[in-house]
């Protein structure tokens, strides 16, 4: 049986995956000739980062819930992240607002925060049978 952790932790990484896919699949092909070659960049990191946070996601729902609260942490950290990092650098990327840069390093401080959440789960004291196995 999945955990309601888990499954929370599927959706949201099934949502962000496929959204960097279509959001990737769009600034590929819809933005070359559209933007400058700068704010393409811009763009392209914005969907590195969703991508990369996609698959930690996955990873989290993969545990099974086994990571408790510190997991469920992660995740909302990492989706509130693709949200505010990867959302702040595509509006920068199609509008060239530039104080949308500020913004940006609050969505990597979510980043952060579910690294470090992830860590607090890994180091927290546990059944230490189910990781002897690897």
């Amino acid at each position: 049986m999945v955990s309601s952790r888990s499954r929370t932790a599927l959706r949201l990484a099934a949502v962000a995956g496929f959204l960097a896919v279509a959001i990737g699949a769009f600034g590929a092909h819809g933005l070359k000739d559209r933007v400058s070659p700068e704010q393409l960049v811009t763009f392209e990191v914005g969907v590195r980062y969703h991508a990369y946070h996609a698959l930690a996601l996955l990873g989290l729902a993969a545990m099974g819930g086994r990571l408790g609260r510190a997991g469920s942490v992660a995740a909302w950290c990492f989706f509130v992240g693709i949200v505010i990092f990867g959302g702040s650098l595509y509006t920068l990327a199609l509008t060239g607002q530039r104080w949308l840069g500020a913004i940006t390093p609050i969505g990597g401080v979510c980043f952060l925060a579910g690294w470090a959440a992830l860590g607090v789960a890994a180091f927290r004291p546990g059944d230490e049978t189910a990781s002897a196995n690897v």
